[in-house]
C-alpha cells in the first residue's frame, strides 16, 4: 500500500502473465485429453495403408469393405472389429420440419468400440432392423423437445423412414467423433461393385485389441494382410492407436511424423516463457528497489534476524503478491476466455473450484511466488548490516545491475522473435494464398446433391442460366478442392512396367471446366452431351508430362488394362487436396451419372446474396423438398490454413503481450532508474542541459539493451523459423526487412515507455530535487 506504482507494475505484470500461461495450458489440456471420453481408448486403433507409388510411400486410412468382418476371426489379439463409411450429412424430415445433420453409416460393433452413452435405449437393441436409427440429445431434442422419441421415425432423405431406437448423449468437441447420428452400415455396404472388392479401398476399420494382445505381434500379422486376400496386393497395413488420431495424425515416408503434437509443445513453450518474462519483471523491480530496503535488512540483521529468516521473509511476500496476481489472473481469464474460444474455436472453460484447476492455480501461485521471489530474496538478505547503516545509502551492486539488464536482454529477445515470427507466419499463408490456383474460387459455391437432383441436372441447369445471376453450373463426384478418388491402374503405349504412379480421377459433366474457370492448353472441352464423349478424357499437364510421348491430344489411355480412352484435351494444372503441392496427375471422365456435387459459378457483376437467394429457389423448385444448403469454396480454402492461421494468431496475440508485460517492467526500472539520479538531473539543468538532452541521456542505455536484445534474437528467430518453412514444399523467403521491422518495433516501443518517465524527470523542478542538499 505504501508503494502503490510498484505493488501495481508487480501484480498486473504476473497476473497478465499468469492469465496468458493459464489460457494456453487450457488449450494443451483439451488437446491432450482428445478422445478421452472413451474408456477403451488405449485398446482402440483404426487401420491404415501404406501405399508406394514411384518410389514415394503415401498413407491412407480408407480400407476394403469386407476387411473388419474378417480380422476377428483371422488375426489373433483382435477382440472386435467395425466399420465406418465416415461422416456425412443426410436430410432428417419430421412433418415440415427438415434439418440436414452429419453422421455416419457404421457396423452394430462400433457401439461395444466406443462404448456411447446412451440416454434412451441401449447399444444391444440399437441395430435390429436394417432402417434403425440412433441419435444424439441435440438432435433428438431439434425434432422431438424433451421427449422420449425411440419407436418415432424420421424420414431419411425424403425416401425412406428410419425409426429410432436410441438416443446417447453429446459427445465433447475434443472428440475424433462428431456424428449426430448413426445407422446400419447395412443400408450401403452393398450399393456399388466395390464395395465388397478386396482391391478397393472406401471403409474405415476399427479395431479393439485383447487386454493381453501383443501390438507388435498383431502389427506383424495385418502387415502383409491384404496380399493373402488378393495376391500381387503390396499395400501394407498397420494400426494406428486413438491415443495418436488427434496430436500424431501426420505422416512422412509411411512413418509418423510431427503433427498438432508440434503446436501442443511450440505453445506450451510459449506459456512457461511469458510466464518467465513476468517473473523477471518481479525480479527486476524487487532488486530495483533494494536500496530502499537496505535500511530495514541492516536494522533485522543486528537484532538477530539470520539470512534464513530474512530470504523466508521475502519469499513469502513474494508468493503472497504471486496469490494476489492468481486472483487478478483469475478475473482476467474468465473476462477472456469468450474471445480467446473464438479465436482458437473451442468450448473452453474454467472452473475454479473444480479440484485440477485449484490445484493449478495453487502450483502456479506458489511455483511463481517462488521463481520470482528467489533471486531478490537472497540478494537483499546478502546485505551487510554495517555498511548499510553506517551509509545508510547502498551503493548499486554491479552484479546486481548485470542481472537485471540480462534479465531485460532476455524479455526483448523473446518479444521481438515473437514477433518476427508473426510477421513470417503471416507472410506464408499470405503466399500460399496468392498462389496461382489454376481455377477461380470466387463466387463459387457448391451443394451435395439430394433426392433426384443428380437425374434433373439438365432440367435445372437450363433454369439457372435463365435466372440472370449464374454464369455456369456443373457436376462432379467431388468439390474442385477435395478429389478423394484415385488408382495406380491406368496403362498407355510406352509405360514404364515398373511404375506406378498414383493417379487422381473425377467424374464430372460437360460443363466441369468452364464452371471452374480452368483453362485448356491442348484439345477441346467436352461436348454439351455427355455421351458423346463418354469413351473420351481430359487430362491435366502433369498427367501428360507423366505419360511422355503419349500425352497429347488424342493420346489412348487405358483402364486397368482393359478399356480405352482417347485424350481429346489437356487442361493447366490445378490445385487440389494438398495447396503446397504441385499439381497432381488428374484424369477427368465425362461420366455425370452418381456424382455428388453441384457446382454453381455466379455471374461476375451479380450481388451475391441476390444471386443465391435466385439460385435457391430454382433448385428448390426443381427439387422440392430438399433445402439449398451451400457451402463457399473460397471458405473451403481459409478451411485449409486453419492450423496455420490459429498459430499466427496466437503468435501475435501473446507477441503483443509479451511486449506489454516487458514494458511495464521497462517502466518501472525507468522509474527506479530517474529517481537515483534526480539530483544528478538536477544539477544538469541547472547547468543548461535541455529537457531532450536530459529525456535521451536517460534513455541511452535502456535502448541500447534492446537493440543487444535485437542481436540475440534475430539469428535465433531466423534458425526457428527457416526450420519450420522446411516443412512446406511451397514457401515464402525470409528477408532482411522483416527483421528490421521487428527490431524497430521493439526499440519505438521501449522508447516510448522509457522516455515518458524521463520526460518526466528531466520537467522536474531542479530546486525541488536539490533542496535537501
Amino acid at each position: 500500500m505504501k508503494n502503490r506504482a510498484y505493488s501495481f507494475l508487480n501484480i498486473a505484470g504476473l497476473a497478465i502473465g499468469i492469465a496468458c500461461a493459464s489460457l494456453i495450458f487450457l488449450w494443451v489440456q483439451d488437446e491432450l485429453t482428445f478422445n478421452h471420453n472413451f474408456s477403451k481408448r488405449d485398446n482402440l486403433y483404426t487401420i491404415y495403408e501404406n501405399q508406394t507409388y514411384e518410389g514415394k510411400i503415401s498413407t491412407f486410412h480408407a480400407t476394403p469393405g469386407p476387411m473388419a468382418q474378417v480380422l476377428k476371426a483371422e488375426i489373433p489379439g483382435i477382440k472386435n472389429a467395425a466399420r465406418s463409411a465416415g461422416t456425412g450429412d443426410q436430410l432428417f424430415a419430421l412433418g415440415d420440419k427438415t434439418i440436414n445433420e452429419a453422421g455416419d453409416y457404421v457396423d452394430p460393433s462400433m457401439f461395444s468400440l466406443l462404448e456411447l452413452p446412451f440416454v434412451y435405449g441401449s447399444a444391444t437393441n440399437a441395430f435390429q432392423q436394417l432402417h434403425s436409427l440412433v441419435i444424439n440429445e441435440t438432435m433428438s431434442k431439434k425434432f422431438f423437445g424433451d421427449i422420449n422419441p425411440i419407436g418415432k421415425a424420421l424420414k431419411v432423405n425424403n425416401e425412406q423412414n428410419f425409426i429410432i431406437t436410441g438416443v446417447f448423449k453429446d459427445l465433447p468437441k475434443n472428440s475424433t467423433f462428431q456424428f449426430h447420428w448413426l445407422a446400419p452400415m447395412e443400408n450401403i455396404a452393398h450399393k456399388q461393385p466395390w464395395m465388397t472388392d478386396w482391391s478397393a479401398n472406401w471403409a474405415r476399420t476399427y479395431v479393439q485389441l485383447e487386454q493381453s494382445a501383443n501390438l507388435k505381434s498383431v502389427n506383424d500379422k495385418l502387415y502383409h494382410y491384404l496380399n493373402t486376400k488378393k495376391k500381387g496386393n503390396t499395400t501394407l497395413c498397420f494400426l494406428f492407436s486413438m491415443n495418436d488420431w488427434n496430436l500424431h495424425d501426420n505422416f512422412v515416408g509411411g512413418k509418423m511424423e510431427g503433427g498438432r503434437i508440434q503446436y501442443v509443445k511450440l505453445f506450451s513453450f510459449i506459456a512457461w516463457i511469458i510466464l518467465l518474462i513476468a517473473c523477471i519483471n518481479f525480479m527486476n523491480l524487487a532488486t530495483a528497489r533494494s536500496e530502499q530496503r537496505a535500511k530495514e535488512v541492516g536494522v533485522r540483521k543486528v537484532m538477530g534476524a539470520g539470512k534464513g529468516k530474512l530470504v523466508g521473509q521475502f519469499i513469502g511476500e513474494a508468493v503472497v503478491v504471486s496469490f494476489i496476481a492468481v486472483f487478478v489472473a483469475v478475473a482476467l481469464i474468465y473476462a477472456a476466455l469468450p474471445s480467446f474460444n473464438n479465436l482458437v474455436e473451442k468450448q473452453l472453460s474454467v472452473d475454479i473450484f473444480a479440484p485440477a484447476h485449484l490445484i493449478y492455480f495453487l502450483v502456479i501461485g506458489a511455483f511463481t511466488g517462488l521463481l520470482a521471489g528467489s533471486y531478490p530474496a537472497f540478494y537483499l538478505s546478502s546485505f551487510n548490516p554495517i555498511a548499510v547503516l553506517k551509509n545508510i545509502k547502498l551503493k548499486a551492486s554491479a552484479g546486481s545491475a548485470f542481472i537485471r539488464q540480462s534479465l531485460v536482454v532476455i524479455q526483448f529477445s523473446v518479444s521481438i522473435i515473437l514477433i518476427i515470427g508473426t510477421i513470417i507466419i503471416y507472410q506464408q499463408i499470405q503466399h500460399v494464398k496468392s498462389r496461382e490456383l489454376g481455377f477461380k474460387k470466387n463466387k463459387l459455391v457448391y451443394l451435395y446433391m439430394q433426392g433426384k437432383q443428380n437425374e434433373r441436372f439438365n432440367s435445372f441447369y437450363n433454369d439457372l442460366k435463365q435466372s440472370g445471376v449464374v454464369e455456369d453450373a456443373a457436376i462432379s463426384d467431388y468439390p474442385a478442392l477435395q478429389i478423394g478418388n484415385n488408382t495406380d491402374n491406368y496403362s498407355w503405349n510406352g509405360k514404364d512396367a515398373t511404375k506406378n504412379p498414383l493417379i487422381s480421377w473425377e467424374g464430372v459433366s460437360p460443363q466441369f471446366i468452364s464452371t471452374m474457370g480452368m483453362k485448356l492448353v491442348a484439345g477441346r472441352d467436352f461436348y454439351a452431351k455427355a455421351s458423346v464423349d463418354s469413351n473420351n478424357v481430359i487430362i491435366n499437364e502433369a498427367f501428360a508430362k507423366q505419360m511422355g510421348k503419349e500425352g497429347r491430344v488424342g493420346g489412348i489411355i487405358r483402364d486397368g488394362g482393359k478399356k480405352a480412352y482417347t485424350v481429346t484435351g489437356i487442361v493447366k494444372d490445378f490445385l487440389y487436396n494438398d495447396m503446397y503441392a504441385a499439381g497432381a496427375p488428374l484424369l477427368l471422365y465425362c461420366h455425370p451419372a452418381n456424382t455428388n456435387v453441384l457446382s454453381i459459378r455466379f455471374k461476375q457483376g451479380a450481388n451475391l446474396n441476390e444471386a443465391l437467394e435466385k439460385a435457391g429457389n430454382v433448385i428448390k423448385a426443381d427439387n422440392p423438398g430438399y433445402p439449398f444448403d451451400y457451402k463457399f469454396t473460397d471458405d473451403d480454402f481459409n478451411q485449409l490454413f486453419k492450423t496455420e492461421t490459429l498459430t499466427g494468431k496466437l503468435a501475435g496475440v501473446f507477441a503483443g503481450l509479451a511486449i506489454i508485460i516487458s514494458c511495464l517492467g521497462l517502466f518501472g526500472l525507468a522509474a527506479y532508474t530517474a529517481e537515483r539520479r534526480i539530483k544528478e538531473i538536477g544539477i544538469r539543468k541547472v547547468l543548461g542541459a535541455s529537457v531532450s538532452g536530459l529525456a535521451g541521456l536517460l534513455s541511452r542505455d535502456f535502448l541500447k539493451l534492446v537493440g543487444l536484445s535485437c542481436i540475440i534474437a534475430f539469428p535465433s528467430a531466423w534458425w526457428a523459423l527457416n526450420n519450420w518453412l522446411q516443412n512446406y514444399q511451397y514457401r515464402v523467403n525470409i528477408h532482411w526487412w522483416v527483421f528490421g521491422s521487428a527490431g524497430l518495433m521493439a526499440l519505438t516501443i521501449a522508447l516510448t515507455t522509457v522516455s515518458f518517465q524521463a520526460v518526466k524527470a528531466a520537467l522536474m523542478n531542479p530546486v525541488k530535487s536539490l533542496r535537501s542538499e
